[in-house]
């Protein structure tokens, strides 16, 4: 298969969540059918209130949180369905709770195979 153009099918759904939020955020996924996903620990503010906490007598304000990115690469057509699937899995109702993100994929290429686009993931 030849390398995918600007017309690609394939879109990066990528969402920083709270870390007790994982295994729901993944159950969710695996029930919408998302075939893959990458997790990584990060930290970073948002609406979420920086906290303040003490240490030997010293208060220190607390204004990056530990957060969860999960990314998945999917066909355009199932887009919607994983994003859908990140909101139930991630969702407390309160701040913090994270925030979705979709780009768009020129190209994906499977090592082992050489498979491009679709093929490849």
């Amino acid at each position: 298969m030849s390398p995918a153009t600007d017309d690609t099918d394939l879109e990066l759904v990528m969402a920083i969540v709270r870390p007790e939020k994982l295994s729901d955020v993944k159950a969710s996924l695996a029930e919408a059918g998302a075939p893959s996903l990458t997790v990584t620990q990060v930290s970073g503010r948002g609406s979420q209130p920086a906290k303040t906490g003490q240490w030997r007598g010293e208060e220190y304000v607390i204004d990056l949180h530990q957060k969860i990115k999960v990314e998945c690469v999917v066909e355009s057509g199932e887009t919607e369905n994983v994003v859908e699937a990140f909101r139930e899995g991630a969702n407390t109702g309160e701040k913090g709770d994270g925030k979705i993100f979709v780009l768009p994929v020129a190209d994906a290429v499977q090592v082992r195979t050489g498979d491009r686009g679709t093929d490849a993931i």
